[in-house]
């Protein structure tokens, strides 16, 4: 691998080529599903041969809610060995944990004095949490910690940070990025110089909405999901699972309306998708044999993904190195961003 220049802890420069930055937060929550796999891992990773991509396990942001130590140093194994089985090349791409970024915590602190309570106070996680209290009749505040109340500054240091140009996110999560702009720029007219990039959104409006086993969009909140690792045996039991009607076998149905057929299109190929979408229409198939045909392109995507994953888990050292191995290239990029703001800020001189 061609050694890294960092220019003022900017842009990747490989002797002849910039490269724009974009930055994904993977927030461990949880044993990865197939949403997470369709909707973030698959865009996320596509972008790595265009930008130079900058990946973390947000480990302080899951902190909010899960409290077992047990189950939160799992998950967090879990979720980076399920971004390295399914492609990501930690010697293309910087794979870190946050936890291990202490100039993260320290940009954060930073970042509060130019953050008003007001922008806090608009976040939609935290406006969801008092919504919620509201229609319990519970105090507004109930339930709310500070690490809930100020994420966005924190996963504003997490991108302004990086330099990260762009940063991939749903539309729901379009807002933090606005705020992290909103920060950025109040330090950066406060100092009267551009020390910060405005990051932008990249909207992923092509992505897919998965749908889980009850034909909602698939989602841990929902209990719907059907896990990314799963056995073979376990996986066939999970898609047998999925919600359909009371139609007879012989009855024609339309795919279009059905949730397995329209998971199906997401593993299938073009041909695969026309020649079930006739056996579908002209009757004689029932939902036992769609899922053993929505069953069948799933496993062969994710049988090698699989592997790699349990290959990954069996080495859990390896794993850890490859995480430490990171950080330390992405400690010297988040070094020269903090040097600059307190340099600028009248700290260091």
């Amino acid at each position: 691998m061609p050694p890294y220049l960092y220019i003022s802890g900017l842009s990747r420069y490989d002797g002849s080529t910039m490269k724009k930055i974009a930055l994904t937060g993977i927030k461990p929550t949880g044993d990865p599903h197939i949403a997470n796999y369709l909707g973030s891992i698959k865009p996320a990773l596509a972008l790595a041969g265009e930008y130079d991509a900058r990946y973390f396990i947000a480990d302080y942001h899951a902190l909010n809610t899960m409290k077992d130590p047990r189950e939160l140093a799992a998950c967090i194994r879990k979720v980076a060995a399920g971004w390295l089985a399914g492609g990501l090349d930690p010697e293309k791409v910087i794979f870190y944990r946050q936890s291990s970024i202490p100039e993260t915590f320290e940009l954060a602190s930073l970042l509060m004095a130019f953050t008003s309570k007001g922008l806090m106070n608009r976040a939609h996680a935290y406006k969801a949490a008092v919504q919620d209290n509201a229609e319990r009749g519970a105090d507004p505040d109930a339930g709310v910690n500070m690490g809930l109340f100020t994420y966005p500054v924190l996963m504003a240091a997490d991108i302004i940070l990086f330099d990260a140009d762009i940063v991939p996110v749903g539309q729901d999560q379009v807002q933090h990025i606005e705020m992290a702009q909103d920060i950025a720029q109040a330090v950066n007219f406060n100092y009267k110089q551009e020390l910060f990039k405005l990051p932008q959104a990249a909207v992923q409006e092509q992505v897919a909405v998965v749908p889980g086993l009850d034909g909602r969009k698939m989602s841990k909140s929902y209990g719907n999901t059907i896990p990314l690792f799963a056995s073979e045996a376990m996986l066939l039991k999970t898609i047998k699972r999925m919600v359909t009607d009371s139609q007879p076998v012989e009855a024609p149905k339309d795919p279009e309306t059905s949730q397995i057929f329209l998971l199906y299109k997401l593993f299938a190929t073009k041909d695969e998708q026309t020649a079930l979408a006739a056996r579908y229409r002209g009757g004689g198939m029932g939902w036992g044999e769609a899922k053993e045909e929505l069953f069948r392109v799933i496993n062969r995507e994710l049988a090698p993904l699989r592997e790699r994953y349990n290959a990954i888990m069996a080495d859990l050292a390896g794993l850890d190195r490859i995480l430490a191995r990171g950080a330390e290239k992405a400690r010297p990029i988040a070094a020269a961003t903090v040097a600059r703001f307190r340099k600028a800020a009248g700290i260091d001189w």
